[in-house]
């Protein structure tokens, strides 16, 4: 009797391209709403936390939501290999937007200090912890394996979008009706994903391609061990590491003083993070129309290469204009590599571990990687911003000397 495994349904069914499926573009939507309202969150929670308390208070409530999701991330990947996907992601954002706008009530009917809005802090980050393994593990159930780089184009350009859209909506949202409006607001966005994930039509795993159930414990183990022994996977999520612990640090903090010492101010600041934008938007945006792209082991290592020499050379840049075209490159680069290496974890997962392989990655790039913030810039501080960029891009070279030294991760390739 012929098994039919989980591949052999995606290499048969019939499909559209993803960026012309209105089941994918359900899903981009509902992902889009979810984003925006995220980033109109984060507004409004700064917002009202700096109104309300000290500026150290305002910084403790704005990272509170990082120690939950750090903690939990792991579990949240063995809910979502074992509740299925887009359960996890349709609860995720009911209880969040149900956390929303009862602070929203609450900043309506009184002044209640910070005690809710740390509170609300906390509960994102604990739904995060779910949430961003489950969203991770989505797209392979509503598409196939040969869309998955397209769908990771698509996905980049919703959050560039958000990163564009949000924060405006949330500070005209402030300025309308304060952070209780801001909140509202929020929550009003998020609620919008809710029916039209409902709507999303999933591939269930058929029997063969679903892991044994045990015990939470067991299959936190089983998902482990699964990521390290895995020939392609190990290698990936180690590049990814090295590549975004070397990013993240002169992208944010490192940035921020970087111009300040050349003068360039906030707004010279806000034309080489858009530089950035355009870039990665242009990733993700060739990405969407061409759909698969060969050699991806090896594009994702030398684009990783190619991206940590920019980011060395950031530093060095004698004018705004040559920082902004170079922050351009660095994020077509950093896009390009972060959907190719999203796409080959993808489609290198089997279908039963993904929640759990995404929850790593998420690990690594969400609750981790914001630790090298406070050290780059007391690193910065210390020997300025030339030596930390330097040392920042070697750290993520470092990921592309991974990707292209293990042969099978440089020769892996998307699948048709």
């Amino acid at each position: 009797m012929t098994t039919v495994t989980h591949e052999t349904v995606q290499r048969t069914a019939p499909g559209l391209p993803a960026h012309r499926d209105p089941n994918v573009l359900r899903w981009l939507t509902a992902y889009t709403a979810s984003m925006v309202g995220d980033s109109v969150y984060y507004i409004a929670l700064s917002w009202a936390a700096v109104q309300t308390g000290t500026a150290a208070q305002a910084g403790l409530v704005m990272t509170a939501s990082a120690v939950p999701r750090a903690l939990l991330m792991l579990g949240g990947g063995v809910i979502a290999d074992r509740l299925g996907p887009r359960r996890v992601v349709i609860g995720s954002d009911a209880v969040r937007c149900a956390a929303v706008l009862a602070v929203a009530a609450l900043l309506y009917a009184t002044t209640p200090g910070l005690w809710p809005l740390a509170l609300l802090a906390l509960v994102f980050g604990a739904v995060d912890a779910v949430f961003m393994p489950a969203v991770g593990a989505l797209p392979a159930r509503v598409t196939s394996r040969g869309q998955l780089a397209r769908v990771q184009g698509m996905r980049g350009l919703a959050i560039r979008f958000a990163s564009v859209v949000g924060g405006p909506l949330g500070g005209l949202g402030v300025a309308v009706g304060g952070a209780a409006a801001a909140f509202s607001l929020a929550g009003l966005l998020i609620a919008v994903s809710v029916p039209l994930l409902c709507s999303v039509r999933v591939r269930e795993l058929p029997a063969d391609d679903r892991a044994a159930a045990g015990t939470a414990w067991s299959d936190l183990r089983a998902g482990l061990r699964y990521v390290r022994r895995h020939r392609v996977l190990a290698p990936l999520l180690l590049a990814i590491a090295l590549c975004d612990l070397g990013f993240v640090g002169p992208l944010n903090v490192g940035l921020t003083l970087l111009a300040d010492e050349r003068g360039w101010g906030a707004a010279g600041m806000g034309w080489v993070l858009s530089g950035f934008g355009v870039g990665a938007g242009a990733a993700s945006l060739l990405l969407t129309l061409r759909g698969r792209l060969p050699h991806a082991g090896r594009l994702a290592g030398w684009s990783i290469l190619a991206g940590s020499v920019a980011i060395g050379a950031l530093a060095f840049a004698p004018t705004l204009v040559t920082a902004v075209g170079t922050a351009m490159l660095i994020g077509l680069l950093a896009g390009l590599s972060g959907a190719v290496c999203g796409a080959l974890l993808q489609t290198q997962a089997a279908p039963a571990y993904l929640g759990r392989v995404t929850a790593v990655s998420s690990l690594v790039s969400v609750g981790l990687t914001p630790l090298s913030m406070p050290v780059s810039a007391a690193a910065v501080g210390a020997w300025g911003t030339g030596p930390v960029f330097v040392v920042s891009a070697a750290v993520c070279g470092l990921g592309g000397v991974v990707a292209l030294s293990v042969p099978v991760l440089r020769r892996a390739e998307l699948p048709r």
